[in-house]
């Protein structure tokens, strides 16, 4: 789940570039945010790479009933690839230490890296696979995308990243100036990842779980199962240093229940492909963070187990 209940903006005009060469921006992952950002960036006027494992005739990307192509440079290979002045990095986080090949090439004296993954702990995931002081910008990703296909995406509504405030906040919001990705400097990060961990910690396991879209939160028991995992997970929360309570919960049932019905979550997307789940790091990092703090999460804890169990199902798919 990825969604905020702003309405879907479209990309704007790209500002003035004429004065000086684009900025390169290599983009590793092609799933759903990594081409939905991609795209974006490159409609912008940006210099953009996609970073891919397979190739790639194309990128589109639909949106509000509209599929445009973006003419980025597709690569699949890190050694045709050179320092950049950003990287996206847009891996599942279970994929992080996978992109290393691909952050040692891109990554130069002057290459600031944006971790655009779930969870917690984004900058200590990318430290040990970047050359002694990059500059790493954990960035939480309010964007409902899906990948249809190879080297397609289907937005469904947001298009924003929070990040911490600071002057690596500000070249970031300029980097993406009228690409219609609006980045949101925020001065309490913990708290904000913390609250984007919470639109995904009952809509991603549940959905998965069940294989059902979000429509399934209108359930007023699904609702009130919501309510107390969101309830579990505060208390871990406030024990972490973020300042979440029962606004927070009652605001993630509210997304819930005004998301589109047949929207769905990346875990949801990721066990229909049968590609591994991102559950240690939503689910799993609360549950983790409940035992240093000897504070009980029986619902999460029940939540994770079943995960597991599917996520090696999935795993034992892939490798027959």
């Amino acid at each position: 789940m990825a969604q905020t209940p702003q309405a879907t903006p479209q990309a704007a005009a790209a500002p003035d570039r004429a004065a000086a060469a684009p900025a390169r921006v290599a983009v590793i992952g092609a799933g759903a945010i990594g081409g939905y950002v991609a795209a974006l960036a490159r409609w912008a006027g940006l210099d953009v790479t996609l970073c891919v494992r397979s190739p790639l005739r194309d990128l589109a990307v639909e949106s509000g009933g509209e599929v445009r192509t973006a003419p980025v440079r597709i690569v699949t290979d890190p050694a045709r690839v050179a320092p950049v002045d950003w990287v996206l990095l847009t891996t599942k986080a279970q994929d992080t230490a996978s992109a290393e090949g691909w952050l040692r090439r891109l990554c130069g004296p002057d290459t600031a890296v944006a971790v655009l993954q779930n969870g917690l702990d984004q900058e200590a995931r990318v430290v040990p696979l970047v050359p002694p002081g990059t500059a790493i910008l954990p960035t939480v990703v309010y964007i409902s995308a899906e990948r249809i296909a190879p080297g397609r995406v289907r937005h469904h509504v947001a298009s924003e990243l929070h990040v911490p405030e600071g002057p690596l906040a500000d070249r970031f919001a300029a980097l993406l100036a009228g690409s219609g990705l609006r980045v949101h400097p925020v001065p309490d990060f913990t708290t904000a990842v913390w609250r984007k961990l919470f639109t995904n910690l009952a809509a991603n396991p549940l959905t998965a779980l069940l294989q059902q879209r979000i429509g399934v939160f209108a359930d007023p028991e699904m609702a009130a199962l919501s309510r107390d995992l969101l309830r579990e997970a505060a208390a871990v929360a406030r024990a972490e240093g973020a300042d979440i309570g029962e606004a927070d919960i009652a605001r993630t049932l509210e997304l819930y229940a005004h998301a589109p019905p047949d929207g769905g979550s990346s875990m949801l997307y990721d066990r229909l492909a049968g590609r591994p789940l991102e559950h240690e790091y939503l689910t799993g990092a609360v549950v983790r963070a409940a035992e240093r703090h000897g504070i009980a999460t029986p619902l999460n804890r029940m939540l994770l187990v079943l995960l597991r169990a599917v996520d090696r199902e999935l795993r034992a798919g892939r490798r027959a």
